[in-house]
């Protein structure tokens, strides 16, 4: 337990109708009675209940009316003694609760240090810690859900899983390390193989979830890309379902990147309207395809536009060489025009999907084939029995920890490796598993996460 007893607000900064301020720590109970009046005592309120009551400084002057709950430890948030103080949401009274609530012991709250203490006492591991701060952010449905999967222990339960079958063999081989004068060899090496490799395809499985789960949590971005007129900036106001790009007959009307953030096919994503690429002695209009161009190597996935009711056009050819057929997904656009455009004149796309961006036509395939692209079909993300990692720190980890596995692996078939290697490498195993949780995560690695949480979470 932590000797000091922290404030902050938990709800955001503004005017609002109700601010709510939360105490932690030993003297949370007592700055209450200081500073709170109601029918009921500060001690004799019930548990997790709301009581009305008056809120006064320490000359009993009344500040605000409030609602007050108690949550004593250890069932509470943080597992130590916890108070909540309901008042109204101006800012002049959220300063003057606060700095009575600072007059009588508690100090502020550090960015995520509620959440740092919740860790610390053992109400959370290290990954549903982090998923506090990943559900606050969240800027899809599937980016929510997974950050409330991970809050509830899914990605928890799955690496203590790992690191049960990896403890389990390693009794079993420093079992034959403390009794080496025993005539049967302890350790069943074809058995110990088997298991160590389905591990390592279950580590390798979760690994692969990474890319999509990372765009999940960050977004991504998708650049429109395309020569002048194809309907680009059509695309992206159909897609936002409001006119934020300037559409005309004349080439060259885009001439900069227009940036919308928008929720598409279950992800947070970026899109961008770029300039279009042409032949031009225009300097302005070339600054602006020379930006189009540093952006192609930063996009996720680029959407080629172009106009299926025309034949190829030469700078069709020319936007098409600088798009990677690998993360480019062909736009026929006008598709409630004759079709008249022949793909195979424009080089090797195998994503192609077939829109109307005037008329909003076929949007839905769009979609469908983002999604596809990003994670296949998408039916099981967000449905709540998926598990994917989405943060870097995890990632590395546990790749730390299949590397390992991989050499006890390697080792466990060579009968002149000393078991004590097989041992070091599995406990190297183990203990990249606890960096995820933070069994043995250093210090200032944990300074480091919660820094990135805001104040009063």
């Amino acid at each position: 337990m932590f000797s000091s007893t922290i404030v902050a607000p938990v709800t955001p900064p503004g005017e609002g109708g109700v601010c709510i301020l939360r105490l932690s720590g030993p003297e949370s109970l007592d700055i209450l009675e200081q500073v709170f009046s109601g029918q009921v005592a500060a001690r004799e309120m019930l548990p997790r209940r709301l009581y009305l009551g008056s809120l006064h400084d320490l000359t009993g002057q009344v500040i605000d009316h409030v609602f007050s709950v108690h949550m004593p430890a250890p069932h509470s948030y943080t597992g130590e003694h916890v108070v909540e103080l309901h008042c109204h949401g101006g800012s002049l009274i959220r300063r003057l609760v606060i700095d009575l609530l600072l007059s009588c012991g508690a100090r502020m709250a550090s960015p995520g240090e509620f959440t740092q203490r919740a860790f610390l006492n053992g109400k959370l591991d290290l990954t549903q810690a982090e998923s506090v701060a990943n559900l606050i952010g969240a800027r899809s449905l599937r980016a929510s859900q997974q950050a409330l999967g991970q809050l509830e222990g899914k990605l928890s339960r799955r690496i203590h899983f790992f690191a049960d079958v990896l403890k389990r063999m390693l009794v079993e081989i420093e079992a034959c390390i403390d009794f080496p004068d025993d005539e049967v060899e302890i350790v069943d090496r074809v058995n110990i193989l088997e298991r160590s490799m389905s591990l390592k395809h279950q580590m390798s499985d979760l690994l692969n979830s990474f890319d999509t789960g990372r765009i999940l949590r960050e977004g991504l971005s998708l650049l429109i890309v395309g020569r002048p007129n194809v309907g680009k900036s059509s695309l992206l106001n159909s897609l936002l379902g409001e006119q934020r790009a300037i559409v005309t007959d004349i080439p060259g009307t885009t001439r900069d990147t227009i940036e919308e953030s928008i929720e598409f096919a279950g992800f947070p994503v970026r899109l961008i309207d770029t300039a279009g690429v042409r032949h031009t002695n225009d300097p302005v209009e070339r600054l602006g395809v020379e930006r189009t161009k540093s952006q192609l190597a930063l996009s996720d996935l680029i959407l080629l536009v172009v106009d299926a009711s025309q034949p190829v056009h030469e700078d069709d050819c020319l936007a098409a060489k600088l798009c990677p057929p690998d993360k480019t997904l062909l736009i026929l656009n006008k598709s409630d025009l004759p079709f008249s455009f022949q793909v195979n004149d424009l080089g090797k796309f195998s994503l192609q999907v077939e829109v109307s961006a005037k008329y909003g036509l076929h949007l839905d395939a769009l979609q469908s084939a983002v999604k596809s692209f990003f994670d296949g079909d998408g039916s099981s993300v967000g449905s709540g029995e998926d598990l994917m990692i989405n943060d870097r720190r995890h990632y590395d980890a546990l790749l730390a920890s299949r590397r390992s596995l991989q050499s006890f692996t390697e080792s466990l078939s060579r009968p002149e490796v000393p078991l004590e290697c097989l041992a070091f490498d599995l406990r190297s195993c183990l203990d990249g598993l606890g960096v995820i949780t933070g069994e043995t995560t250093p210090d200032d690695i944990l300074t480091q996460i919660f820094s990135r949480f805001c104040i009063g979470k």
